[in-house]
């Protein structure tokens, strides 16, 4: 089997590498497994070295629009592709134009790629939570479901929208087998911050297990929706897995989500770091940042994900304990019991 991952080098793409790897086959819409022959990672970087090293692993790099345009990807026989590659929330508010490209532009032109091999290929495309939105003047419903209408806010949440319509629509037409999902906020992620709006809600956990101070941008009482790196990629998989009468309508499913308060999330930081932790980390008030989590919902179903048998993180104190156990040489402060 050959396996497509956009964003191969970025940290979810890494894992979901990873993951793939050891499994070493891959059961796609519940047909019997099959071994993984070649992974194609994509991306304007190369993967880390570890990845490097698999002899099953191959390296793609340059831009993903001209990539697909060119029809250098997907390769032929390729069975799965997860497009994970984006530009994310703060980016394409201050950048219109690299959103539209990255977001809009680069995954219509993977869509026509997989459409132009012929086979079929299936798709998992990594929506967002921050395709609701809570409009000026009204309320968000509550809870947000599967079924709820996206109202985004900001052009990353529109963009991953029209993704997910794009997406359901080539799967109508047959031309591959699309199944779209919406990510929460993934926290906490490892390695430098990136330029996502959502970017504090694991640099206020990874900056102070380092030692080092972290600016926190929104009030305590801030609600968000979080997903551990681990569901995260739970959901990747099982959603190229599921057999399509499982899996249900082409339209995307919420994934599994922890609601957290920020305020909440410094406490369970101290409770397993302690007062040095919860010190180091400044709570300063940034309206644009603000305003846009804040916009995005906190409380969400996820019917669908349940039927496939996801489920949420028990606890934000425990993935605050995996991602020390996983990440050793990042944390410098003692850890209580």
């Amino acid at each position: 089997m050959h396996i497509l991952i956009t964003g191969g080098s970025g940290f979810l793409g890494a894992r979901l590498a990873r993951q793939l790897l050891q499994l070493g086959a891959l059961s796609l819409a519940g047909a019997p497994a099959t071994r993984i022959e070649t992974l194609t990672l994509a991306d304007r970087v190369p993967p880390p070295a570890d990845l490097l090293t698999d002899p099953r692993v191959r390296a793609v790099t340059g831009d993903l629009l001209d990539l697909a345009t060119a029809r250098a990807l997907p390769a032929a026989g390729t069975a799965a592709v997860f497009h994970l590659a984006a530009a994310v929330s703060a980016e394409c508010e201050a950048d219109f134009d690299l959103g539209m490209r990255s977001n809009f532009a680069a995954t219509h032109a993977l869509l026509e790629a997989c459409r132009a091999t012929g086979s079929r290929p299936l798709f998992v495309f990594a929506s967002s939570v921050a395709v609701f939105g809570r409009q000026p003047g009204r309320s968000l419903p509550e809870p947000i479901t599967d079924d709820t209408l996206p109202t985004p806010q900001g052009s990353y949440g529109i963009q991953k929208f029209i993704g997910e319509q794009l997406v359901a629509d080539y799967a109508r037409k047959g031309f591959l087998r699309g199944r779209s999902v919406r990510l929460m906020t993934v926290s906490v992620r490892p390695g430098r911050p990136n330029g996502a709006a959502s970017g504090f809600l694991s640099g206020m956990i990874r900056e102070p297990l380092a030692g080092q101070r972290a600016q926190v941008p929104v009030a305590p009482e801030t609600a968000v929706a979080l997903s551990s790196p681990a569901r995260a990629i739970e959901g990747l998989l099982r959603a190229a897995e599921a057999p399509d009468a499982q899996w249900g309508p082409p339209t995307a499913i919420n994934l599994p989500s922890l609601r957290i308060t920020v305020g909440e999330m410094a406490a369970a930081l101290e409770r397993v770091a302690g007062r040095d932790a919860t010190a180091l980390l400044d709570w300063s008030p940034d309206p644009a940042v603000q305003q846009l989590v804040g916009s995005w919902p906190a409380q969400l179903q996820w019917e669908r994900a349940r039927s496939l048998g996801l489920a949420a993180d028990d606890g934000f104190e425990q993935v605050i304990r995996d991602y020390a156990r996983e990440n050793p040489q990042a944390v410098r402060l003692p850890l209580g019991d």
